[in-house]
């Protein structure tokens, strides 16, 4: 069969992997290349006494981006990659000994709101609950799965005149912080509910009250994936594979090549030239700008100052004994001081003295029970991004992981660590993995109504260099690094389409031609 053209994709996360999926459908020789020697980007996972433990993303939503995307070139996800559906979505914990489960039932959520602070704040939080969803609803087909509005006017015609009232209530001039101090009396709900801004690489002090919706997002369903999340970076290569695309592990891009102002191939690292009809980069935009990808692309994407830069880690991959505290899969162990928290990472460019911890047991499910045994066990805290220039030093380090170990203890959690099995990634660790990202995690904080429409779009300033990632719209998550890749293909394909003399008459996978389709997805209505 004779092929469209040719794309390279630089880089297999999540995005790229999607991406390059979608155009191997189309018809296209698709070439990945890819640093690492295996799929998934930020979706990694480490070795730790012969078994391995997620150490990315460690939560699943919006399942039906990934049902779509398989849908649309002919492939199952659910008979690919196996899912369990959750309710409860995660244990809350403070140091007082107070402790909070939150569902994806709203019911079963408010009852147990109800009995930890009160009736009126089980009444707030169906309140908040409802918002959050009217804000979810507003911008799921205008924002999160198009193309990124060039201006909030922009956002306003899709969204339209007779919704004028939905999009105002979603509170872009309003603090998330701000905006929780109205529904919640409670510190701790307010706490709770804040940490949905880190899920974006944000602080709650300055994150916009929409990132509310990430609340509907988990109630809509979390689902824990078999064999751990690095399955689904592996079902997307197995997919892409079969239908064409050509994956080259433990390749380094060097050099984007520029030939008469158009983007015409990848130079690698072992000094390989690949030419190509469009390149496709699923990597941090801020690569651009530090010359990482050759002088001809430097200007390809604004740029992102250090302070723009969203949240860091510092986590820990082991296997432990834990005791005294009843561990579910998902648990979270909050600090006295949220504000001072934030505070230290992003105005001062430090690690919190008294971080929130958030524990990964990845061996447990919803229910608490007892292991005798060592378990795999991811523990996070919030970190700045990388500054070379006053780095994290070892001693701070190293102070960090006292305090993580001694705020789990002080919430009644002990853990007996093979310090032979303990890996620690600090920001300087993530600045090395994801060249250009300075560490940062989620691409550009958003901390204000305008870093949503800074953020990058699919398309660069050089033809025929595309974007995908979770540093360019629609934003940082899997779904979201998926949708961004969706929407890679789509520009690209439009691109390749208006060089050339003719359309292609023929789709592969049941995707229709472009002229027939919006550039939405989530929408079934439309085809795709």
């Amino acid at each position: 069969m004779a092929r469209e053209g040719r794309i390279i994709v630089v880089g297999a996360g999540i995005g790229g992997l999607v991406a390059a999926l979608l155009m191997a459908a189309r018809g296209y020789e698709t070439i990945i290349l890819e640093s690492a020697e295996a799929p998934g980007g930020k979706m990694r996972e480490v070795l730790v006494n012969g078994r391995y433990i997620d150490a990315g993303p460690t939560v699943f939503t919006m399942r039906w981006v990934f049902d779509e995307i398989f849908d649309a070139v002919g492939a199952s996800f659910a008979s690919r990659v196996g899912l369990t559906r959750v309710d409860l979505l995660g244990r809350h914990v403070w140091g007082d000994g107070s402790q909070l489960d939150l569902y994806s039932d709203l019911d079963r959520s408010a009852d147990a709101i109800g009995e930890f602070a009160g009736a009126a704040e089980a009444r707030g939080y169906r309140n908040f609950s409802r918002r959050a969803e009217e804000i979810y609803r507003t911008l799921q087909h205008s924002f999160i799965c198009a193309s990124r509005p060039k201006n909030p006017l922009s956002l306003v015609a899709r969204v339209g005149l007779t919704r004028l009232p939905q999009m105002m209530a979603i509170s872009p001039y309003a603090t998330l912080w701000g905006t929780l101090q109205g529904h919640f009396r409670d510190p701790r709900l307010q706490q709770m509910f804040g940490r949905y801004s880190t899920y974006c690489g944000s602080s709650p002090f300055s994150a916009p009250a929409t990132l509310m919706l990430v609340s509907h997002v988990e109630r809509e369903g979390v689902w824990l994936v078999d064999g751990g999340m690095s399955r689904l970076a592996g079902g997307l290569r197995d997919l892409a594979t079969e239908r064409g695309a050509e994956f080259r592990f433990g390749c380094r891009a060097k050099r984007i090549i520029v030939e008469r102002g158009r983007a015409t191939g990848v130079e690698t690292a072992s000094g390989e030239v690949i030419s190509a009809d469009a390149v496709i980069w699923n990597g941090d935009v801020s690569a651009f700008e530090a010359g990482l990808l050759g002088g001809e692309v430097r200007d390809a994407t604004p740029s992102v100052a250090l302070s723009k830069s969203s949240l860091s880690a510092m986590t820990w991959a082991m296997e432990a004994k834990t005791d005294g505290f009843p561990l579910v899969r998902h648990n979270v162990f909050y600090g006295d001081d949220y504000r001072a928290e934030f505070d230290a990472i992003f105005r001062h460019g430090r690690l919190a003295s008294e971080p929130t911890v958030y524990v990964c047991a990845q061996d447990r499910g919803e229910r608490a029970e007892d292991f005798d045994r060592p378990e795999r066990l991811l523990l996070l805290v919030n970190a700045p991004a990388h500054r070379t220039e006053n780095p994290l030093s070892p001693s701070e380090l190293q102070s960090c992981e006292a305090a993580t170990l001694s705020r789990l203890r002080r919430c009644g959690l002990n853990l007996t660590i093979d310090q032979n099995s303990a890996q620690m990634t600090a920001p300087a660790d993530f600045a090395r993995m994801f060249p250009g990202s300075r560490g940062a995690l989620y691409g550009q904080a958003s901390h204000s109504w305008r870093d949503s429409f800074a953020r990058a779009g699919a398309s660069t300033r050089v033809p025929g260099l595309f974007l995908a990632g979770g540093s360019v719209h629609p934003g940082p998550g899997v779904p979201m690094a998926a949708l961004s890749g969706w929407q890679a293909a789509l520009r690209a394909t439009a691109d390749l389409a208006s060089i050339r003399t003719f359309h292609p008459a023929a789709t592969l996978g049941g995707m229709s031609t472009l002229s027939a389709k919006t550039n939405n997805l989530g929408c079934r209505s439309s085809p795709l």
